[in-house]
């Protein structure tokens, strides 16, 4: 174990211990635009909601070859995986649930309505993803009932410039294997980019090994995504987009009293998820018109010693058009609006086979959406947001949610803050049990929350460094949680509450250091501590750009701090009981050098301390492990 405050200490200070001299750093923690924050892309500047980014240069910097993995250096968010690379993986933002995470992939929502509304990260590689953006907070009124909590939403390559292609194998620890592809391009009138990967691994034991289980569960992942764009009128874009991942997960069994052992459990999983969408400009640009269409279907078949013990099929239908506006008033005020009118329909359908249920539901939702943002001075950046779902299975809800961003002292500070109300509606599994050790509760009712934040980000030392302090809050009542062996709303109100630490500093030409903090006060409505929700969650990176002899060469380091944090324990008859888990630090090394032109050599070692820890109650973690690989650009 290690003292998380010692290890929060080392994260606040570390700009300071790197940085004798005047320090180069981006003068804001936001790229130029962002966009998740709203339903139109906005200037990083302007955005009040809290929110990080990931892009494709650090992914590969740091060979973060998982989403989930990286994802750890994102301030507020705990990642929980129950083994090996494939075995299923929780990411909670700000306190908030799994399941109250919505995802994103190039517009397309694809979190699992066969598997409770959530999203399992373990099959997310990062082949082909241009960036990644969190953003934390209630985010109902954007997104609906998925994002209570937070939203990570996912961009992949947009082809560009001429043919193009790049080829990476790697191999190493567990007997694992990795190749990807990416071919692409494109010009004024179109562009197209498809990305192809396949992983596997012989693994670990899904169960704990420090707890007797020796046998190993291996995991494979084939994934395909293809952006395809075409432009036939100069104000006419349509894009169609399409996703296939075809997995095979090894895992163990779960025995009431003992928890995860030695077993012999497979799944096979096929997921698919497409797009099709056309936008349409009028009055050079002013209004915007948006039709879509997007589906995502998940399908799970489960096999217990070698016999199909089950079957999981969710598919999510969304349909949108979306209307935008944008306009200057500089004759009476010195303003730039932007006024958004959204429809939405949405269903969700669900089937299940197995011995203990069949189950064939569905909910349809169809939504009215508005948002208003206005830009004062280019100082002042307010926006507002109302949505209205009318749902054929709950009661009709309103969420709402207002930003402000004010720049000052130059531009060299930013105040941002934000407020909403969320609503979750129950998952179809709450609902209705699909399970021999869980009974459906069709009583329950939406969870709502009341959430906000609010903070300060300033660069010093002329513009190189910069710092975010942000302080947040959520309140959620109707909490839906576990009794036994169904699903209960919790009276009262459940609350978190917590403060996100981020820095960034470049002590020398080359040389890039980025940390976070975050500490996390989470409390259902009784007062007993939220599984799986640290309170301290640190994180160092560190990148730099060197000359090997005359090799280009990159170097990186980082290590993610995860503090302690509860969990759960199952008697024989599946009733709860708290376990706390202890803490880790996970410290990983990467290098690559460019021996030629195009021809890159990669190397990095995870998990380099060692540690032995979990991150799920019985279930086993990788120790360290090594990798090494190469890749080509054409």
């Amino acid at each position: 174990m290690r003292a998380p405050i010692a290890f929060s200490t080392l994260v606040l200070t570390a700009p300071a211990l790197l940085a004798p001299t005047p320090l180069l750093a981006q003068s804001s923690t936001l790229p130029p635009v962002v966009v998740s924050a709203s339903r139109v892309p906005v200037p990083g500047r302007e955005v009040g909601s809290s929110v990080s980014v990931l892009d494709a240069e650090q992914l590969e910097r740091r060979q973060d070859n998982l989403v989930s993995e990286a994802l750890r250096t994102v301030p507020g968010v705990a990642v929980s995986r129950g083994g090996s690379i494939g075995a299923q993986t929780q990411v909670r933002i700000r306190g908030a649930e799994a399941n109250h995470t919505l995802v994103r992939i190039d517009g397309i929502e694809v979190n699992d309505v066969g598997g409770g509304s959530e999203f399992d990260f373990a099959n997310l590689l990062t082949a082909g993803i241009d960036r990644i953006e969190v953003l934390r907070g209630p985010q109902s009124s954007i997104y609906g009932s998925d994002a209570i909590g937070g939203v990570v939403d996912i961009t992949t390559r947009r082809g560009n410039g001429p043919f193009s292609a790049q080829v990476a194998g790697e191999a190493g620890s567990f007997r694992t294997g990795q190749l990807q592809a990416t071919v692409g391009g494109g010009a004024a009138r179109y562009h197209y980019a498809l990305t192809g990967a396949a992983l596997t691994t012989d693994g670990i034991s899904a169960a704990s090994e420090a707890r007797g289980n020796s046998e190993n569960d291996g995991y494979d992942n084939q994934t395909l995504h293809a952006k395809l764009g075409f432009s036939p009128l100069e104000n006419l874009d349509l894009q169609v987009v399409g996703r296939v991942v075809d997995d095979r997960k090894e895992s163990d069994d779960f025995v009431g009293g003992t928890g995860a052992v030695d077993g012999d459990e497979v799944t096979d999983s096929r997921r698919r998820a497409g797009l099709i969408q056309g936008t349409y400009k009028l009055y050079g640009g002013a209004w915007e018109n948006i039709l879509s269409a997007a589906i995502s279907r998940d399908e799970r078949d489960n096999y217990s010693d070698g016999v199909h013990s089950s079957l999981f099929d969710g598919t999510k239908s969304r349909f949108l058009y979306q209307s935008n506006v944008f306009f200057g008033t500089r004759r009476w005020i010195d303003a730039d609006h932007t006024v958004t009118v959204a429809l939405e329909s949405e269903e969700d359908d669900v089937r299940t086979q197995s011995a203990f249920s069949d189950v064939d539901r569905d909910i349809v939702q169809n939504s009215l959406v508005g948002e208003y943002r206005v830009g004062l001075s280019e100082r002042l950046f307010l926006s507002g947001s109302g949505r209205y779902d009318d749902n054929d299975l709950f009661k009709n809800a309103t969420t709402w949610r207002v930003t402000a961003a004010w720049l000052f002292n130059d531009a060299a500070g930013r105040l941002h803050g934000s407020v909403g109300k969320g609503v979750k509606n129950p998952t179809l599994f709450e609902l209705f049990g699909f399970t021999s050790t869980f009974t459906g509760n069709p009583d329950l009712k939406p969870e709502e929350s009341l959430g906000g934040d609010f903070g300060v980000e300033h660069s010093f030392w002329r513009d190189r460094a910069v710092v975010d302090l942000t302080f947040f809050r959520n309140e959620i009542t109707d909490q839906i949680t576990g009794s036994g062996t169904t699903a209960v709303n919790l009276s009262g109100t459940s609350k978190v509450q917590g403060l996100e630490v981020t820095a960034g500093v470049t002590p020398l030409p080359g040389l890039n250091v980025a940390a976070s903090y975050t500490y996390t006060d989470a409390e259902d409505a009784n007062g007993t501590r939220l599984i799986r929700r640290p309170k301290h969650l640190a994180s160092v990176n560190a990148d730099y750009d060197v000359r090997l002899w005359t090799w280009p060469a990159k170097l990186a380091i980082g290590a993610d701090y995860n503090g302690r944090q509860d969990d759960t324990a199952f008697d024989a008859s599946f009733n709860r009981s708290t376990v706390e888990l202890s803490s880790y630090t996970l410290v990983r090394l990467a290098a690559a050098v460019e021996v030629k032109p195009g021809a890159e050599l990669f190397a990095r070692v995870e998990n380099a301390l060692d540690e032995d820890y979990e991150q799920i109650f019985t279930f086993g973690s990788p120790g360290r492990a090594a990798y090494a690989g190469v890749r080509l650009a054409f």
